[in-house]
């Protein structure tokens, strides 16, 4: 008798603790659910709002880090509590940014993303501790691409990964980010002994950390910077101020250039200057002219010069799968997808509409 209330207590001290770990498994699962809310704007674009803490402070108090698998360790630790760890995911792209000015003064800001058919994410955030953002997220680069689908469990909680993964965005005080790649089989890794970022990390830290160019260029300066997706990069940043700089990174040494245009070749003068694609120099030859030819811009006119110089016009099997053009005094923001520049998205901080 004693032997089996003794058998019987252990199954129900068996029951109970796997009970519990369904429960709480089952409330981190619906506590991460809640903060995100994900809608397809049409084929291949989602939109998502990220109303929580998305640990991007915890993620820099310990030691951030140096390779795009613990960028993914640390998500799937931290974010989903270890329920599953995000795949990174790497791929070739080259891309163009152009920053003009309007009639009044301010700043207007271009960006193309030349990739492969892809499936994008726009990405609205607020950190408790920085600033409002709407980055913009390869999701093909988190795994997810073609299977993605906001309806399924697995597919939603993934898709707060894309916070630590984005290829450009605009915060509320005005200051643009962009990664571009350049064709050089070097790879940025750099090792003087200060915490680690990663490219698409450190457009996250600049979103929600700096105000201004100054105060982004001061923040790299702070990490050792290790590529992404195992590709050399480099940054275009653009403020409220009409400050337009490329970030590169020579030999593991960092570089500032000021220019408003980027694309896909080194600008740093010295040994690396001009190694990049064919194509991305005539693309800097196109819109470099333009800021001359038309000093004045506005949405519409930024929106044409970054149709000129899309994929369409070269033809390439890649196309320009995002287009952005950016009035960074209103905060309005239009997202042309896949070269259709009839249709657009606008964003701002505070709402989103189609036009």
């Amino acid at each position: 008798m004693r032997h089996r209330l003794k058998k019987t207590s252990i199954l129900l001290i068996t029951l109970v603790v796997v009970v519990t770990g369904a429960a709480c498994l089952f409330f981190r699962i619906r506590t991460g659910l809640s903060a995100i809310q994900v809608r397809k704007l049409e084929e291949g674009l989602y939109y998502m709002e990220y109303n929580g803490d998305y640990g991007f402070d915890r993620f820099l108090e310990q030691g951030g880090a140096s390779s795009d698998w613990e960028v993914a360790r640390f998500v799937g630790k931290d974010l989903f509590k270890g329920l599953v760890i995000p795949g990174f995911k790497t791929g070739k792209f080259g891309c163009s940014t152009l920053a003009a000015r309007n009639a009044k003064g301010g700043v207007i800001y271009g960006r193309n993303f030349d990739w492969m058919e892809c499936t994008a994410m726009v990405v609205k955030s607020k950190p408790a501790q920085g600033y409002a953002s709407v980055s913009t997220v390869n999701l093909d680069f988190l795994d997810l691409g073609e299977e993605y689908n906001p309806d399924k469990t697995l597919s939603k909680v993934i898709s707060a990964a894309s916070l630590y993964a984005p290829m450009d965005g605009n915060n509320e005080k005005g200051l643009c980010v962009a990664v571009l790649m350049i064709d050089d089989p070097d790879v940025t890794k750099q090792d003087t002994g200060k915490p680690g970022i990663t490219t698409t990390t450190a457009v996250r830290l600049l979103l929600d950390k700096a105000a201004d160019v100054e105060e982004a260029v001061r923040l790299l300066g702070q990490y050792d910077m290790h590529a992404s997706a195992g590709m050399m990069l480099h940054l275009a940043l653009t403020d409220r101020t009409g400050r337009s700089v490329a970030v590169e990174y020579v030999n593991n040494e960092m570089s500032v250039i000021e220019t408003p245009v980027v694309t896909n070749f080194y600008l740093t003068p010295g040994e690396k200057y001009g190694i990049g694609s064919e194509q991305s120099h005539i693309r800097y030859d196109m819109l470099m002219p333009r800021l001359s030819e038309q000093p004045y811009m506005n949405l519409e006119d930024m929106k044409d010069a970054m149709a000129s110089v899309s994929k369409n016009n070269f033809g390439e099997f890649a196309s320009t799968e995002w287009t952005i053009a950016y009035d960074q005094d209103t905060g309005e923001l239009r997202y042309y997808h896949r070269e259709n520049y009839k249709e657009y998205v606008t964003f701002s901080i505070q709402s989103d509409t189609r036009n």
